[in-house]
Formats: C-alpha cells, sequence, structure tokens
C-alpha cells in the first residue's frame, strides 16, 4: 500500500541532503509528506555534514502512529530514533528532538577531544625542563 517517495533534496551549504519518506501500511497526501520534510529539515541547523534523512511512517495503528528517523552523516555513525505518538507531527516533532540530542552530544564531544591536547600539553612539562624528584638518602 505504501511506498518510498523521495521527498526531495535540499542544500545546506556545499553539501546537499536527501530526505526520503516512506510508510508502511498506509499512505500520505503531498502535503503532509511536505510538512514532514519540514521538520525534517530543521536538522541540517545542528549539524553541516548531513547527508541524508530517512523518515518511515508505519500506520497500522493509526491512533498512534509510529516514526522511524534515520540520519546519515559524513564521519559519522546514522543516527536513528524511534517515536510512537497520539499524532504523526508530534511522533515526528518527538523523532527529531532526540536527533538533535544526539547530535548535539556529538558535537560536544568533537568540542571536548578539541580542548583535551592542549590541556594534557599544560599540565605535562616540556621535555627540556628539568624534572626534580625526591630522593630518600
Amino acid at each position: 500500500m505504501g511506498g518510498a517517495t523521495p521527498a526531495g533534496r535540499i542544500r545546506h551549504g556545499d553539501i546537499l541532503v536527501q530526505i526520503n519518506i516512506s510508510t508502511r501500511h498506509g499512505q500520505l497526501s503531498e502535503s503532509s509528506k511536505a510538512k514532514l520534510a519540514a521538520k525534517a529539515e530543521k536538522l541540517t541547523r545542528f549539524f553541516d555534514r548531513l547527508t541524508a534523512i530517512e523518515l518511515t511512517v508505519d500506520l497500522k495503528d493509526e491512533q498512534k502512529p509510529k516514526v522511524d528517523l534515520l540520519v546519515s552523516a559524513e564521519h559519522l555513525h546514522d543516527l536513528v530514533a524511534h517515536e510512537q505518538a497520539e499524532s504523526l507531527l508530534s511522533a515526528v516533532e518527538s523523532a527529531v528532538q532526540k536527533i538533535e540530542q544526539q547530535l548535539r552530544k556529538h558535537k560536544e564531544r568533537i568540542h571536548e577531544r578539541s580542548r583535551d591536547p592542549q590541556a594534557k600539553r599544560q599540565e605535562m612539562p616540556a621535555a627540556d625542563e628539568p624534572v626534580e624528584e625526591e630522593i630518600d638518602d
């Protein structure tokens, strides 16, 4: 019944981000797909190396639609979020928030790694400085 439909490509800086929206157990209107693509597109603000966003909507339980969001980025493992909510838009918003949190955490790790080598160099004495040791006689 459903199927994969490319929602389109968006250009974010120099990188082209592919957004795919697919459905299981039902179909979505083009206007609904456009709204979902706009929600998913917000992720490009948080990380500039996103390459693909795949949004899968499962309409098996129409009262509580399920959303799976898979985000691919350069030099990063795929990020995944699953969400089920009372409405489709709230499920997508929650999944996007989960991915945003994962992206923030990743960027924080990168930032901390870039700081650590400098901090370690400041704590360690330079190789040409003599190291004083106490010797018990």
